[in-house]
């Protein structure tokens, strides 16, 4: 409530106008007044004067208190308006509360009016704050309204975007696939009809012709590896996720067996080092480590065995310094250290990439597709994966996928 009121005294009569601001001083108000008696003058009151509260006798010579109420009620609603009357009676006052007069004090019990004021004034107040609250409620309604329609549509256009993803990499892997199956065919001719020329027409042929033959060989082998690599990747992107609980020396012992041949020839050694269950796709994950084994002996030391170890263990994302691992969360931790060549530090992101090799093809064959099928089969696994390694000083690959696997 204001400390200190304004008020518009509506009274023709000096007298009852003296008798109502004895009171009010008497009963401790802290105010200033202006008394009118015409509508003229009522009109500039609230104008000019800016009236907290207003005490209007109930009839005037030339005016009364109900024009002046409907006045006020046009111009400044929120302002309180008390009748101060001997003469409107216990009815009319009820009725002219009922029409929305904020309260009736009888000019023979003016001791009640500093209470009347006071409690018109507080009630005033607070439908006043209940009204800004109100607007600003409104406001915040309308700003959350407009935010949720534009997350509404950010989420319908994001559905669109990924269900049209979806789409364009199904087309994508179907023409991986399909192009690849279909090159094999006529690859297979080439590589025959070489092989056939080389072996039966070696007499008829120049030093120049066998070894375009013999380039044409070389090429047709690497274009089988790629197209070999190009089906390994659409199996592993198109394939449906079946996983199981898996011991991964099973799953090693089968890499073994697959690479018996070159194992021998660069003799090799692959350790397996208390390996734990995992839950995975064991078809994915026999081709993940044959791609790294595979990786391991080719970019071995010259005249250095290749030395592989592999080990595993049950981790907590919240013991490991990883921003990709959820804390908290446990992870099957599957480790491949080798004692090959290594590669730059810089490199660890980029030979994850399809296509990419950090050696010449005239120095290690191959079509750079290998790790990025091993990334692939990781991200199947809801998994991530990390590489670190230094020239000649071997590399580590981690593997990190959850215990319990959402789908």
């Amino acid at each position: 409530m204001t400390a200190h009121l304004k008020i518009l005294i509506l009274e023709d009569n000096p007298v009852d106008a003296d008798l109502i601001l004895r009171q009010l001083k008497k009963s401790g108000l802290s105010f200033t007044s202006q008394i009118v008696q015409t509508r003229e003058k009522f009109e500039n009151g609230l104008e000019n004067f800016n009236p907290d509260i207003i005490l209007s006798d109930y009839s005037l010579p030339v005016f009364d208190a109900v024009t002046a109420f409907r006045i006020k009620q046009n111009k400044c609603p929120e302002i309180p308006f008390i009748i101060v009357s001997g003469i409107i009676g216990e009815e009319n006052a009820v009725e002219l509360i009922k029409d929305g007069v904020t309260d009736y004090a009888p000019k023979n019990r003016l001791i009640s009016l500093a209470q009347k004021i006071t409690r018109a004034l507080k009630d005033t107040e607070e439908r006043n704050e209940k009204k800004s609250i109100a607007e600003k409620l409104a406001i915040q309604t309308t700003e959350l309204m407009v935010a949720h329609k534009n997350l509404l549509f950010q989420y319908q256009e994001k559905e669109k975007r990924e269900a049209e993803l979806i789409i364009i990499n199904k087309e994508l892997l179907a023409f991986s696939y399909i192009t690849s199956h279909d090159l094999q065919e006529p690859l297979r001719k080439i590589q025959t009809f070489a092989t056939n020329l080389l072996d039966n027409e070696q007499q008829n042929l120049s030093d120049k012709g066998k070894h375009t033959l013999q380039r044409m060989e070389l090429a047709a082998a690497r274009m089988q590896h790629l197209i070999n690599d190009l089906l390994a990747l659409s199996r592993v992107s198109k394939t449906e996720l079946k996983f199981e609980h898996t011991d991964l020396n099973t799953i090693i012992e089968e890499v073994k067996t697959e690479l018996n041949d070159i194992i021998q020839e660069k003799q090799a050694t692959i350790e397996a080092i208390e390996l734990c269950p995992a839950t995975i796709i064991p078809f994915q994950f026999r081709q993940l480590l044959v791609n790294l084994v595979s990786n391991a002996m080719k970019f071995s030391k010259p005249g250095v065995p290749p030395h592989i170890t592999i080990s595993s263990s049950i981790i907590n994302g919240s013991d490991i310094n990883n921003q990709k691992l959820v804390p908290g969360k446990n992870y099957c931790f599957i480790s491949v250290r080798d004692n090959g060549i290594g590669f730059e530090p810089r490199f660890s992101e980029r030979i994850f990439e399809v296509f990419q090799k950090l050696h010449a093809k005239e120095v290690y064959e191959g079509t750079g597709m290998g790790l990025a099928v091993v990334k692939k089969i990781v991200e199947n696994h809801k998994g991530i994966i990390t590489a670190t390694s230094e020239l000649n000083n071997g590399t580590t690959l981690d593997i990190y996928i959850p215990v319990e696997i959402e789908l």
